[in-house]
């Protein structure tokens, strides 16, 4: 296994496996402490697992969390999917940059999304089944989210958006997000 970093996000990095593969199928790791540990991440501090199920054109973001925000490993462990990370740490270099993957179970590429980076994808298959490690337990109250269709993202969504949360659908603008944001630090 190997990491890479994703340039367009900093702190952001793929883990690309080398699955052997033969008649049967094939077997590969999905996550190895040493590779982790390797790129200055703390394999310990990842306290919940989740998976998510989703039909083709299925669009689910883009989602981030609040307060301490939220770090995540997600992979595609079946089909394919589009995915999306918009970087929205005020501090950070690639601020607002956005990055776009085509994350697949062929491959078991797993995307490391750090905290204060919000995070998307599309259902490309028939079914495509996403993994999610992640650093927090889930507070519903922190929970943000952005309209996937903001023209300031510009997000080239590769499907007409087949199915969406309610949440998803009615989601503010990033302006917006980032305006309640700076008015819940200042009160």
């Amino acid at each position: 296994m190997k990491a890479t970093e994703v340039p367009q996000i900093a702190g952001a990095f793929l883990f690309e496996p080398t699955p052997y593969a033969d008649e049967r199928g094939f077997f590969c790791r999905t996550f190895d402490v040493d590779v982790v540990r390797s790129v200055g991440l703390d394999p310990a501090a990842f306290v919940q697992d989740s998976v998510s199920r989703s039909v083709r054109g299925v669009l689910r973001g883009l989602h981030l969390r609040s307060g301490a925000g939220e770090a995540k490993l997600v992979r595609c462990s079946y089909g394919r999917i589009f995915d999306v990370v918009v970087d929205l740490r005020p501090d950070s270099p690639t601020y607002r940059d956005r990055a776009f993957f085509e994350l697949s179970g062929e491959t078991q590429t797993t995307l490391y999304v750090p905290a204060g980076c919000a995070h998307g994808f599309q259902a490309l298959s028939e079914t495509a089944d996403t993994s999610y490690r992640i650093d927090r337990e889930h507070d519903p109250a922190e929970d943000v989210t952005i309209a996937f269709d903001d023209p300031e993202l510009a997000i080239p969504w590769p499907l007409p958006p087949a199915l969406m949360s309610r949440r998803d659908r009615e989601a503010p603008s990033l302006a917006e997000v980032l305006k309640q944001s700076q008015q819940r630090k200042e009160s």
